[in-house]
């Protein structure tokens, strides 16, 4: 799964990696290392511009809302719930297959966290039941420091409780799509923990690489099975994961110290 990330790169940065073509400077975002659900996020995404006769796709970055809510829902309270969609069912769920059809975005970012969990918690995860509390963060990117380009998917909802005019009235929200882990060896791994990215846990973001991300993001493309060709995990060997401290677990604390790389784990947790 994902469920927190560290996104600290500049919007002037994305737009060279991606090759923007538009964004607002006044949705500019601080660098966030500790991304939580609902909080907003940039997405990189292609969609015609509003109020501009020409209808072709422009690549933009937008700022949205992690935590999808369907455009047919009758509250966003269901957002905070919708933060991940499965790659293995993304394109048949109803809370998805419509965005999975043609609001497809990439979600970037420096890495994300994740929970070491023993090997009960993990059935116990695989089988969508309660475990019990994580242990010891680790920070999983790519080993060679290049952008972590996340699959995601993103929505529209509007509140009819609110005037059009009013700023509020409508929601741009997104999803991280999610894979089976790898369980080929990391790039780099740690000496004294997981030399696996399975061995953290059974799910990841599915990381979309350079070559995919102009077909990912095509809105003309609609056909589920060639979409569904594009969910395939990358190439095993290019994650890097290292310990990091436990106060990243706090969704309060938020700075660089937070992707300090650890010797070891701390005392008293797993690996």
């Amino acid at each position: 799964m994902c469920g927190r990330y560290a996104a600290s790169r500049r919007p002037e940065d994305l737009a060279g990696i991606f090759e923007i073509e538009k964004w607002e400077p006044e949705e500019t975002l601080a660098p966030d290392f500790n991304v939580a659900p609902t909080k907003e996020v940039y997405a990189v995404l292609d969609r015609p511009l509003k109020d501009v006769a020409d209808p072709s796709p422009v690549r933009q970055l937008r700022k949205l809302k992690w935590g999808l809510v369907p455009s047919w829902s009758k509250t966003p309270e269901g957002g905070a719930r919708m933060i991940n969609a499965r790659a293995e069912t993304v394109h048949e769920k109803p809370s998805y297959r419509r965005a999975f059809s043609s609001r497809r975005c990439i979600l970037p970012a420096d890495g994300y966290y994740e929970w070491v969990t023993g090997q009960q918690e993990r059935d116990l995860e695989v089988e969508g039941k309660k475990k019990r509390p994580r242990k010891q963060p680790y920070f999983v990117l790519p080993a060679d420091g290049s952008v972590f380009a996340m699959a995601g998917l993103y929505e529209f909802w509007r509140d009819r409780t609110l005037p059009d005019e009013h700023p509020q009235a409508w929601w741009a929200t997104c999803s991280v799509i999610t894979t089976e882990a790898e369980t080929g060896p990391l790039a780099v791994a740690p000496a004294d923990g997981p030399h696996s990215l399975s061995d953290i846990h059974p799910r990841m973001p599915l990381m979309l690489t350079p070559d995919r991300w102009d077909a990912w993001l095509d809105p003309g493309r609609t056909d589920a099975e060639e979409l569904r060709a594009l969910l395939t995990p990358p190439p095993t060997g290019l994650m890097r994961a290292y310990p990091v401290p436990t106060a990243v677990s706090n969704v309060r604390n938020n700075g660089p110290e937070l992707l300090k790389e650890l010797e070891g784990p701390e005392e008293g947790t797993l690996f």
